[in-house]
């Protein structure tokens, strides 16, 4: 029986953060070796973090990059661990894993599939490594290998998947299998993204069945960059079974999993397997680099059992506690990251203000949760008005309101309903609230445009024009409160008002984060019900929801008596979300659209869907330059509308014109 204790530390990095990133891997490494951990995987480009971007061609980084990696080979005598970084190699870049070993460097493992579709963009700075290819780098007097490269250390065969590696159907793993691997190390950068963890830890857990091995999995954890989240959860399996589970969405800077593999057991199942055809060829042979070490003896000790926690929830549940969690920590790391001193929201009494708000909450009640007061405080080092508020003992409330600052911003168009939820929400949370009254403002706009036109402006003949000012007039006021805290400015678009330009450009889009835009109204409005009864386990419910739940989505611009809803000037947003579906993520032209909807909505008449269509499509080619320009948003899934991330669309085009005409004379000839 030779036993090995393995482990898995994810890391929240920061793209060209040396120290700090340095001192993630350091801890890391200390806290697996006071576990007792001898084989330790680090995330893909842990050393340079990998959202470095076109920085990845300098030279420095580089540089930097291995200078690092000097700094770290001392920390691992008497272990193994594998940390990525970029190589240059060839007149090439490559991303790749060092392979460390009682504090030297055995070689590089690179990368052979890159990802360059969605939110990756791998392609555009490293190339994918030939498989079977292996090569020899040389560094001052030294030479590494670097390639497809399995290491045998000490008699344990250890090969390496490096995150998109193990998301294809010819995956490498195959052929370290038929190699003789005895680990697999998978050092990653995977995003969150709704329903993916469920995936990811089947392929885990099915390679190491397949290939008959401990399976060793590290990610990234937090927002690393700005748009993606990362969601932790390292995994250990061994031969088809998850025998350790890291956090996900942890606030803490180094989250650690560690188990005890039997390697010889994985090796006696595989020879028992019929279907096992190991290669004894010299081109295999020559892929496998031997590097000595001798491996601790460890005594047998009974399995640990995965305790159950909110990720065994059911669906919607556990689509709900994701959403909270993301979230929270997306906007826990932007603010700590960026320096800002908080955030500011212009809270409009409805429902995507109040969640951005909510947002804020979440993740300052979860960094008090799982880092302490003195953790926050170490966490927010320039942040003094949060010191002030922990050291006078205040509780959650009292440093949520040190960090969020919001204000209601009415003209004679708003209503006593939507101040008073705003207001409700606000202090509900604890978030300082207040009122900046803009109808002066907004009179005197309308007065100097009427006398610049030499006319009077009416809703009969002006109503985008007087629905605009009042949502451009808040920006000032807004901005000016952000700027006086020096706080983040939160743009409160969803993703529905992004798909059909539902939004004032520089007035209601103002602001530099846009945390809820990869979310559609639909399942927004959804998640705030949930908030109201139920909440996350670490948070609880926000009764005062109520306030928002009970209104019908409106974006209050007009005059009272028009009566204005969302759902009016657009169509349903059940069917909005749907007509987004079809034709922004599943590519369907309007006449597919219609098709495909008529069964599922039989409440419309065919004339009635394809007027609404015609209107998304329209609406959608005329915004995209809104699109173009709306802060960044974090990615949650597929349907994701940002064009500097996942979905590009050109700012201008044919609009469908002949496409939207083939569907009307479809419906015609109905």
């Amino acid at each position: 029986m030779r036993l090995v204790h393995v482990g898995v530390a994810c890391l929240n990095q920061l793209p060209l953060a040396w120290d700090r990133n340095l001192a993630n891997i350091r801890d890391a490494i200390a806290a697996a070796r006071a576990a007792g951990v001898t084989l330790l995987c680090l995330p893909e480009l842990a050393i340079t973090g990998y959202g470095c971007e076109d920085t990845f061609f300098m030279g420095d980084v580089q540089d930097r990059a291995f200078a690092a990696l000097d700094d770290i080979a001392p920390m691992t005598r008497g272990m193994v661990v594998c940390v990525g970084l970029p190589v240059y190699h060839e007149k090439a870049l490559y991303n790749c894993a060092a392979m460390l070993v009682d504090g030297e460097l055995a070689g590089f493992a690179a990368k052979q599939f890159l990802a360059g579709d969605g939110i990756h963009y791998e392609p555009r700075w490293f190339k994918p490594y030939p498989a079977g290819d292996l090569d020899m780098l040389e560094r001052g007097a030294r030479r590494y290998p670097i390639g497809d490269v399995m290491f045998d250390v000490g008699g344990v065969r250890i090969g390496f998947e490096i995150c998109e590696d193990a998301w294809v159907a010819n995956r490498p793993g195959v052929q370290l299998a038929l190699r003789g691997a005895d680990v697999m190390c998978n050092p990653s950068a995977s995003h969150f993204a709704f329903g993916k963890f469920a995936v990811r830890q089947r392929f885990i857990v099915e390679g190491s069945r397949a290939f008959g091995v401990a399976y060793l999995y590290a990610n990234h954890l937090g927002n690393e960059a700005g748009r993606v989240i990362y969601d932790g959860g390292g995994m250990i399996a061994s031969g088809g079974e998850l025998l350790a589970r890291g956090r996900r969405f942890s606030f803490h800077e180094v989250d650690l999993a560690t188990a005890v593999v039997d390697i010889d057991a994985n090796r006696r199942e595989q020879a028992r397997r019929g279907s096992h055809r190991p290669r004894h060829d010299a081109a295999a042979e020559e892929l496998i680099v031997e590097h000595a070490f001798t491996w601790p003896v460890i005594a047998p000790t009974a399995p640990r059992a995965i305790a159950p926690s909110w990720e065994d929830a059911p669906q919607p549940q556990l689509r709900h506690e994701e959403t909270s969690r993301a979230l929270a920590i997306g906007m826990w790391d932007y603010l700590r990251k960026s320096g800002a001193q908080g955030y500011v929201v212009s809270m409009s009494g409805g429902a995507d203000s109040a969640a951005c708000a909510v947002f804020v909450a979440l993740a300052v009640t979860c960094a008090l949760h799982e880092l302490s007061p003195g953790g926050v405080i170490a966490a927010l080092p320039r942040v003094h008005a949060v010191h002030e508020a922990i050291e006078r003992g205040g509780d959650a409330k009292a440093v949520i309101g040190a960090l969020l600052a919001c204000a209601y911003q009415p003209t004679e168009n708003s209503g006593a309903v939507t101040r008073e939820a705003a207001e409700r929400v606000s202090r509900a949370i604890g978030a300082q609230f207040s009122v900046i009254d803009v109808t002066a403002q907004h009179r005197a706009y309308i007065a100097a445009t009427e006398q610049a036109i030499g006319r009077a402006l009416d809703w009969q003949r002006d109503d985008i024009t007087l629905q605009n000012i009042q949502a451009r007039v808040r920006a000032p006021s807004i901005w000016m409160l952000a700027n006086v805290r020096g706080a983040v400015l939160i743009t409160t678009s969803n993703r529905s008002e992004a798909a059909v330009g539902y939004a004032t450009m520089d007035g209601d889009t103002s602001g530099g984060l846009a945390p809820i835009g990869g979310i559609d109204k639909p399942y927004l409005r959804e998640w705030l019900r949930w908030m109201e009864a139920t909440g996350p386990a670490w948070h609880g419910p926000i009764a005062a929801l109520s306030a928002i739940n009970a209104q019908q989505p409106t974006a209050e611009l007009r005059p009272a008596a028009y009566a204005q809803t969302d759902e009016a000037d657009l169509m349903p947003y059940d069917l909005l979300e749907a007509i987004e579906d079809s034709a922004i993520r599943d590519k369907h032209a309007p006449l597919e659209v219609l098709q495909e909807l008529a069964p599922r909505f039989v409440q419309y008449s065919a004339p009635q869907l394809a007027t609404w269509i015609e209107r998304f499509f329209k609406l959608w080619c005329r915004n995209q330059w809104k699109r173009e320009r709306i802060a960044p948003s974090f990615h949650l899934d597929d349907r994701n509308l940002d064009p500097r991330s996942w979905c590009r669309f050109p700012i201008l085009s044919g609009g469908f014109d002949r496409e939207l005409a083939e569907m009307r004379a479809y419906v015609a000839s109905l």
